[in-house]
């Protein structure tokens, strides 16, 4: 907005690697969520069961809702959220962190 007026939505990006130490247990949670959920149609539940057993990152996205992340931030109200997963397979834990390799270089240098 290029006439001094402020926008009242923000975009917040957010990334996260998460390490599957416990695959097993992952699944079992994901697995509970799911049937503990009453409002899943029965064929919708059957599908969620199968993929979650397939994929650790399938479990993990259905166990982390961003509504969570920001649900008790004073002053603000979540207007819209999408989220995925998916399994790395070429990524580098002992690796120094490069804002670069995750296109976040203009936000980290403040021009984003």
């Amino acid at each position: 907005m290029s006439n001094g007026e402020t926008s009242r939505f923000v975009r917040l990006h957010v990334e996260l690697i998460m390490e599957v130490t416990d695959a097993p247990q992952l699944t079992g949670a994901a697995l509970d969520h799911i049937n503990g959920d009453p409002s899943l149609p029965d064929e919708e539940r059957r599908q969620s069961q199968e993929t979650v057993k397939e994929d650790p990152a399938e479990a993990l996205a259905h166990l982390i809702d961003p509504f969570d992340l920001v649900a008790s931030v004073p002053g603000t109200e979540l207007a819209q959220a999408s989220w995925s997963s998916e399994e790395l397979t070429d990524y580098d834990p002992d690796a120094e962190w490069n804002a670069a390799e995750w296109d976040l270089a203009d936000d980290a240098d403040g021009e984003g």
